[in-house]
């Protein structure tokens, strides 16, 4: 089993871009998942003392979703997270990290956007998401792929992903 971390900032576009690498992958192989959908809320956490753990919890009811299959995981965890909190499985034979970015600007104008109970209303709601898109381009040479959401359609980098995916699982094929 291999995981593949599909990060990004909020506004990255991580689950525009789910639904169509979910198409391009083979749903027996692979479990595209959301952390949105892994019955998880931000907001359960955010300001408690269990604040720094969502991101592993949500890995883990994401391994659970897969059931074995290969999983890609459309999260905004960062890699120090991953590395510091996260539990894995012992069938899990490699992490990749794939890395959605924006220029600051369109990740901006997408997150004002949003609707209001979205919660970026204010510069000091949107500062960090910023913050953490310009870490990811600082630290761009970290991470397998570095797709640019802002100059490329979803399909397009759908497209992309997916070609990376699937050539690093079929070289000697999938693991269950």
């Amino acid at each position: 089993m291999k995981l593949f971390l599909v990060t990004g900032t909020c506004g990255a576009g991580k689950s525009t871009l789910k639904d169509e690498l979910a198409a391009r992958l083979d749903p027996g192989l692979y479990a595209c998942v959301d952390s949105d959908e892994t019955g998880l809320n931000w907001w359960d956490y955010a300001g408690t003392a269990r604040e720094g753990q969502y991101g592993a919890d949500s890995l883990r009811e994401a391994f659970g979703i897969a059931r074995g299959r290969n999983l890609v995981f459309v999260t905004c965890m960062a890699p120090h997270d991953y590395i510091t909190k996260a539990a894995v499985p012992e069938e899990l034979t490699a992490t990749f990290w794939i890395a959605l970015w924006a220029a600051d600007q369109i990740i901006d104008r997408r997150l004002r956007d949003r609707p209001p109970e979205r919660g970026f209303t204010t510069e000091e709601a949107i500062r960090p998401h910023i913050e953490y898109n310009q870490w990811i381009c600082r630290n761009r040479g970290k991470y397998q792929l570095l797709i640019d959401t802002g100059s490329q359609a979803p399909d397009a980098a759908a497209e992309k992903i997916a070609a990376f995916v699937t050539g690093l699982t079929e070289e000697r094929g999938p693991r269950r």
